[in-house]
């Protein structure tokens, strides 16, 4: 009996002196892990609402699936029309108005230029998420496009990054640092405020994740957790992918894009995002695929395949970095953000003669070139419908089609998020940094940053919705929205709204999207009393945020066109005509010379003969 005790004895003292050895290496790896989750914003470029897998494409995107998966999809989330006011309002959670994105440089009339909220760059009177999270102890690092300003205070170094490796365009080319020819002189990277020069093996999906991964582990020492925005340049124009991922898709899409929409609306609505049955419309844009002949047809095709290529290399990117962040560990304790910045991009670059010869010098235009290096290609209005299914429109208008975009939040193995869920409640892309601050346990500023009055954050927490709660955050209160004189007013399951041409004809129609995502019921005169309250709503919202009509004969499309041709087009004019003037002048000199030295052959030859005389 004795010996018994002694032997329990002698193991509890083994085990004793084992927990006070291992206690210190606990306390250590305690000390070090992240009092708060990291977080990562996984921000893609002009992808239409059905352009992901999980929210009914074809495009094989397996890995934005799976975050999809492990937490919320939101069927019923709106941005801005265009890319620049999205992510001011993603950056800050204050309305593009009032960050100084009331229209972009690319797209501002003259007359609003300087104007209050027409700043064409995000302001200073805003505070970013960067800024707030790095007061709280987070490390901040930004990859890929900003378009945000590109001075020295607005780069994102200036913006609360610690490192950033951005590009201040609307977009560049996807194998080279090269510009949108025609658009940009160069293609402006920098990083953190200097100029930067890209890798020769440079392709834009794979550099922003190996940078962003890079940036994280330069740092992992400090024990501080991280904020990860990555802005992928896929898939703006030009619209480009390796071969591989090309090939993947070369059997597909041949039977034309209005077939491809009806199949992503019936996948969507088999997948819970949209009412079944819900009717959609055929876009007055939208070419006839029947009456393409052969040759337009091939490119049509080659085209789509090219952009499915590149969104599945963006995703596959994506699934890297969701490896590498499961082998150090941190997967469990990361917040995951999807979305976009607007719907599909529906401009077709070929629409007029001067840019068809134009792009002809400056690229290889060959149908079998499309997609790869040194093309230049888009998708145009008609595979762009397809990407917005089963919604009407897409970028730079106020429709669904063009404010709809997927968005997907995911912290794994967190209650706080309800994995698999579907929030079809009215969502706003003002509402991530209040969502993403809540999560994280970072106060709000308060509309105070650093003892100077900022605007304060005009968004609301999805919070209650990740935890399932039905419905909308934003209640029954009006929702506004303008740019370049496309508006909408949102308010409960109800939309009104108005669409300049070339989309619309500025009418203002209201529909019930709950019923009717697809805007096909003007309910304007069938519900007059609504209809009136809501404009009220509108005409408030505009008056509060200094909206300024736009000019007579104002459109979107012509703007750009001016925008690149007083970017580019006249600065090559004048050299031309600089350079014609010199070749000019130096062929007169010539002539001059030519005929002088004639002159005086003659009169070298007439010599001897008045000798003679």
């Amino acid at each position: 009996m004795p010996g018994r005790l002694g032997g329990s004895r002698r193991a509890a003292i083994i085990i004793i002196a084992a927990l006070i050895a291992i206690a210190p290496a606990q306390a250590q790896r305690a000390a070090s892990a992240p009092k708060h989750p990291n977080i990562v914003i996984l921000l893609a470029d002009d992808w239409g609402f059905s352009d992901v897998g999980s929210f009914g494409s074809e495009i094989a995107t397996p890995n934005i699936d799976a975050l999809g998966k492990a937490g919320m999809r939101f069927s019923n989330f709106h941005v801005a029309g265009s890319c620049s006011p999205t992510r001011a309002m993603l950056q800050t959670g204050v309305m593009n108005h009032r960050n100084g994105l009331g229209n972009m440089p690319e797209t501002i009339p003259d007359q609003h230029r300087g104007k209050p909220g027409y700043d064409t760059v995000m302001n200073l009177r805003v505070v970013t998420i960067a800024q707030l999270l790095k007061a709280a102890g987070y490390r901040t690092y930004l990859t890929g496009k900003w378009h945000l300003g590109s001075d020295a205070k607005r780069l994102p170094h200036a913006r609360g990054y610690d490192r950033a490796y951005s590009l201040a365009d609307a977009g560049a080319d996807n194998f080279e640092q090269r510009p949108i020819e025609g658009m940009y002189d160069t293609a402006a990277w920098t990083e953190n405020g200097k100029p930067a020069t890209l890798p020769k093996d440079y392709y834009s999906s794979h550099f922003v994740v190996q940078r962003m991964i890079d940036y994280i582990e330069a740092d992992r020492k400090s024990g501080k957790p991280f904020l990860a925005s990555i802005n992928f340049l896929a898939n703006h124009i030009p619209v480009q992918a390796p071969d591989s991922d090309i090939a993947r898709y070369s059997a597909m899409y041949r039977d034309g894009w209005t077939a491809l929409r009806t199949a992503r609306a019936k996948r969507a609505a088999a997948l819970g995002l949209v009412p079944a049955g819900a009717p959609i419309v055929t876009m007055a844009t939208t070419p006839d695929w029947k009456k393409l002949d052969a040759e337009e047809r091939a490119a049509a095709v080659r085209v789509m395949q090219a952009y499915g290529g590149m969104a599945t290399a963006m995703d596959r990117e994506v699934g890297r970095l969701v490896a590498h962040l499961k082998t150090t560990g941190d997967y469990e304790n990361t917040i995951f953000v999807f979305l976009s910045d607007n719907g599909a991009e529906p401009t077709n670059p070929f629409g007029s003669l001067r840019n068809r010869v134009y792009l002809d010098m400056q690229y290889d235009l060959a149908t079998a070139n499309i997609g790869r290096r040194g093309s230049f290609a888009a998708i145009g209005p008609g595979w762009a419908s397809a990407a917005a299914s089963p919604l009407s429109g897409y970028k730079f208008s106020a429709t669904e089609g063009g404010l709809r975009v997927p968005l997907i939040i995911t912290w794994p193995g967190h209650a706080e998020i309800r994995a698999g869920g579907i929030s079809d409640g009215l969502a706003h892309v003002t509402d991530i940094l209040p969502t993403l601050t809540e999560l994280a346990g970072v106060p709000d500023h308060g509309g105070s940053w650093q003892g100077k009055a900022v605007e304060p954050v005009t968004g609301r927490s999805l919070v209650p919705a990740l935890k399932g709660q039905p419905g909308s955050v934003h209640g029954d209160a009006p929702l506004g929205y303008e740019l370049s004189g496309n508006a909408a007013l949102f308010r409960g399951d109800y939309k009104l709204v108005r669409n300049l041409a070339p989309t619309g004809d500025g009418k203002w129609r209201l529909y019930d999207l709950k019923a009717d995502p697809g805007e096909t019921r003007d309910l304007a005169a069938a519900d007059p009393a609504r209809f009136a309250a809501m404009m009220a709503d509108y005409r408030a919202y505009a008056k509060a945020n200094g909206v300024l009509d736009m000019p007579a004969g104002y459109t979107a499309d012509e703007q750009i066109n001016r925008y690149a041709f007083e970017q580019q087009g006249k600065p090559r004019l004048i050299r031309l005509g600089l350079w014609a003037g010199g070749i000019a002048a130096l062929l007169s000199v010539f002539v001059w010379s030519l005929r002088r030295r004639r002159r005086a052959r003659r009169v070298d030859q007439a010599k001897p003969d008045m000798v003679g005389a």
